[in-house]
């Protein structure tokens, strides 16, 4: 829904005052699709879109099938993350690649479509991923915008991406449900510190603010500037949001499992280059290199 200044973005090392640059939001096409006139412009102003009911009950019980089954699996695979201490799965990566099933259901047009519409070109899976949160043990995700550590990290040019995060288990306010500061996509926040070699190997499990996340000063002005909203949805309900929002998710101490399938979308004429704060781009899993237009 942007299109990007031209200068570079800031990379990490900048110090808290440099850290915060506004980018002014204008539309990056008039592409058609599954969302009406009244959602799209709501994404541009908040940078996210709620859909109630993007997928049917049979649906979800069969990707929390495909989440057990690849849990067990894989085994120690890399592209499965588990959580520090019970060793429980956090994240399983590339699900897309892993499962026939949600390589089809990220395909459907009230799927695919949101992204080519609101990115107005064709896309591909940048990254795709289970997030899992047990009862009483599910982790925290810290404060952060996805396209921060693309753009680090992976060389992503713009924040012209996006992620369709579906519910596969109910989401309530209070088993770690996604937040995010609405409007905080129209500001790239750079952060302070080294990224250092293989980082995402401490970042994807660390439950205190990693390299990538803003200090607290910029998350408080950025707080109450823009505020905090927690999703909440039945299963199969989603959320589209901005690469460039701010979002994170409190840990999950209720007995209620919280399971969400993520799927980032990038527009191909965004594809990365090389990183623009690490030495090397990470795994091809985390940052796809396969930049073919999805079907």
């Amino acid at each position: 829904m942007r299109t990007v200044v031209k200068d570079e973005y800031p990379t990490r090392n900048r110090t808290v005052s440099e850290s915060i640059a506004r980018k002014d939001p204008v539309v990056w096409g008039s592409a058609t699709g599954p969302l009406d006139s009244s959602a799209v412009t709501e994404y541009e102003k908040s940078g996210f879109h709620t859909a109630k009911a993007l997928l049917a009950a049979n649906d979800v019980g069969n990707l929390l099938e495909e989440t057990s089954r690849l849990g067990r699996e894989l085994g120690n695979d890399e592209r499965v993350i588990r959580e520090q201490g019970s060793g429980d799965v956090r994240s399983i990566f590339d699900v897309h690649r892993l499962s026939n099933l949600v390589d089809r259901i990220i395909r459907r047009p009230e799927v695919v479509g949101i992204a080519r519409q609101l990115l107005d070109s064709d896309v591909y899976v940048h990254q795709s991923r289970l997030n899992v949160k047990p009862g009483f043990r599910g982790g925290p995700f810290y404060w952060h915008s996805d396209f921060e550590t693309w753009h680090a990290e992976d060389g992503m040019p713009a924040p012209r991406a996006l992620s369709i995060s579906i519910a596969l288990t109910e989401n309530y306010g209070f088993n770690g449900g996604l937040m995010i500061m609405p409007g905080s996509h129209k500001t790239f926040v750079s952060c302070v510190g080294e990224t250092p070699d293989d980082y995402y190997r401490e970042s994807l499990v660390t439950h205190v603010p990693p390299t990538g996340s803003p200090d607290e000063d910029t998350l408080t002005r950025m707080s109450a500037e823009c505020g905090i909203t927690t999703f909440r949805g039945s299963a199969g309900s989603a959320t589209v949001f901005d690469s460039n929002c701010m979002h994170g998710s409190n840990g999950n101490i209720t007995p209620l499992p919280r399971s969400n399938l993520f799927v980032v979308f990038n527009s191909v004429e965004n594809t990365p280059t090389e990183p623009f704060a690490a030495s090397k781009p990470r795994p091809s899993y985390l940052g796809s290199r396969d930049f073919t237009p999805l079907a």
